[in-house]
Order: C-alpha cells, then sequence, then structure tokens
C-alpha cells in the first residue's frame, strides 16, 4: 500500500447528480476539473491501479440543501463489497439533533471508521453546545470526527456562494470542540485556507487535531503548512486528495519535490491514518 487517501468522494451518479445536484458545476469550475460520473467498481479499480486505500465519505446535509443524503449503508456496503480497499465514514445532519445522535450510533452498528461533518453546506456550528451530543457520542464511541475547514469550491464564483456561509468553517472554530472533547480526534479537512496559521495555532496546542493536506495540489499548499508537517506537527497531518476533484497520483508526484524525508512522508502517507483509523 502506497498511501491511505483520507479525504474520498464517490463521483457516482448518487452523490454527483442527487446529493451534490446544483452544486458540482461550481465546483468543477473552481478545481478546474470536469468530473466524470462513475461506477463504484470503476473507482475501486483505480485505487487498486494507485495501490492506494481510500477513505470514503458519506454525506447527510439534507435539512440546509433539501437534497437527498448519501447514506451510511451506501458507503458501508461499498467497503464490503471491495474489502482492503476501501474504509468508510458516515455522516450525520447535525440540525436533525437526537435523530443525528442515533445516526451515530448506527454509523459505529455499520463498522464505519468515524463522522463527517461539512459545517459550511449543513449549516452549522461546531462550537454551538445545541451539537455537541452529537460530537459526545463520537467521543464514547471511539470515531474521529473529520470537518471541512476553511473556504469552500463547493459555491466558489457563485453569487452569494450559494448561500454557503464559510465562517462555519472557520478552524477556531474546532478548537473549542477539541478542548471539550479531548478523547474525541478531530480532524480539520484541507488546512483551513485562509486560517491556516490559526489552525496550526491549534494544533499545536492540542494533540487531538488533526490536518489532512486534501483540496490542494501539493505545490500550492503554503510554505508554513509544509514546514509544520515537516517539522514539530509531523505525527499530526495525513495525506488527502479530494478525489475526484483532484486525482491522487498528482498529489503524490508533487508532495514527492517537495523535500519531505521518507520517514516524515511514511507517516503522511500512512502511518498517522493507521493510528486514527485502527488499522
Amino acid at each position: 500500500m502506497r498511501a491511505i487517501d483520507f479525504h474520498v468522494h464517490l463521483p457516482t451518479p448518487e452523490w454527483l447528480d442527487q446529493t451534490l445536484a446544483g452544486y458540482t458545476e461550481a465546483a468543477e469550475r473552481y478545481f478546474r476539473s470536469p468530473v466524470s460520473r462513475q461506477s463504484l467498481k470503476d473507482v475501486a479499480r483505480q485505487y487498486e491501479e494507485w495501490d492506494l486505500v481510500g477513505v470514503l465519505l458519506a454525506w447527510d446535509a439534507e435539512t440546509a440543501t433539501q437534497r437527498p443524503r448519501l447514506s451510511n449503508e451506501y458507503v458501508a456496503q461499498a467497503v464490503a463489497d471491495f474489502p482492503g480497499r476501501f474504509v468508510g465514514f458516515g455522516s450525520v445532519d447535525p440540525l436533525k439533533g437526537a435523530e443525528a445522535v442515533r445516526g451515530v450510533e448506527r454509523i459505529a452498528e455499520l463498522g464505519l471508521r468515524g463522522v463527517k461533518f461539512h459545517p459550511s453546506i449543513q449549516k452549522f456550528a461546531p462550537d454551538d453546545e445545541r451539537h455537541w451530543p452529537i460530537f459526545a457520542k463520537c467521543q464514547e464511541l471511539g470515531l474521529p470526527g473529520l470537518f471541512h475547514t476553511g473556504t469552500s469550491g463547493i459555491g466558489a464564483g457563485m453569487p452569494g456562494g450559494q448561500g454557503i456561509r464559510l465562517d462555519y468553517c472557520r478552524p477556531i472554530r474546532l478548537d473549542t470542540l477539541a478542548a471539550e472533547f479531548p478523547r474525541l480526534q478531530v480532524i480539520a479537512a484541507h488546512f483551513g485556507y485562509p486560517w491556516h496559521e490559526e489552525l496550526l495555532a491549534i494544533a499545536l496546542h492540542k494533540t487531538n487535531v488533526h490536518i489532512d493536506i486534501s483540496g490542494w495540489a501539493p505545490r500550492y499548499i503554503p510554505e508554513s503548512v509544509v514546514s509544520a508537517l515537516k517539522g514539530r506537527l509531523q505525527d499530526q497531518f495525513l495525506f488527502g486528495s479530494d478525489y475526484p476533484f483532484i486525482q491522487p497520483p498528482r498529489c503524490l508526484d508533487e508532495l514527492d519535490q517537495l523535500g519531505i524525508s521518507q520517514q516524515v512522508l511514511d507517516k503522511v502517507l500512512r502511518s498517522n491514518a493507521e493510528r486514527l483509523l485502527q488499522i
């Protein structure tokens, strides 16, 4: 296994044309990368060719978007159908309250390894105490929380950003969460740009905060983030692509050009993720 890709969306019609209906086109323009629809079998074949394990992400923002979710059961079945190739993260809609707490329990029952949140799309603030029973349940069940942080390709370049508020995804909101739930492993996706310095400070302060570098071609990652990855935070960084918007082979090739030692690269590509996922 070359690496664990910690941030994989499924380019299936179920996600692109139903769950993400009306958002896909703006994201394609933002990433300058048209996305072709593929089957689960096609995705599994690609990840096998690349010698990668992919962390597949479910999606539930029904309340805020009025669009159907990509269900936890769908992702769990994908993991079961392609053993050893995929790991799954479920999703719950925080605006559903007690139903979301029960959803976390269901995620654990399905054998999924964590919970994906997108505060800007789901329209909730992680530091709002009304949602904390969800995170308490994640902590109780040992399920890491993966949070979109920073700007968003979804809604980018559109009037009002298609109603998507970036402030919900500012990293400082996760600082409160990590402090209140010290046994909850918090993963900040996309390193929080343009608030990446804020996120680096949080991760230096709290060892239960981790950073994935998905959503960026590595050659464009800010120097301060690369420096932290090479240095004091090397045990808290995770490789991710944001597939299908960015192709994993490009990310891996560009990472190799950043002067990262093999010892650190092994942590970022594999061992940090293996520890979090308990594999």
